[in-house]
């Protein structure tokens, strides 16, 4: 039934939000993990970074990834090799 009240753009719609939703959530996911990673980072420096990031989500991840996006890119690569 729910099928028939929604339209064919509806449910477009409604997909792109959700993908653009999970898309945010792994950002925000990969910035922690990657603030925790950091050696550069000492412990007040991880606190802020999070707190920042917790309380203003935005731009603490825009932010995060603008100041530390090459050495993010390298932290990654050297997690995945054995």
């Amino acid at each position: 039934m729910m099928a028939v009240q929604w339209g064919t753009g509806q449910v477009l719609w409604s997909m792109l939000w959700f993908y653009i939703f999970f898309l945010w959530i792994w950002l925000v996911i990969s910035v922690f993990v990657d603030i925790m990673r950091n050696p550069q980072l000492n412990g007040g420096g991880r606190a802020l970074w999070a707190l920042l990031v917790i309380f203003i989500p935005f731009f603490g991840v825009f932010m995060y990834l603008i100041v530390n996006g090459a050495s993010t890119h390298e932290r990654q690569g050297s997690a995945v090799k054995p």
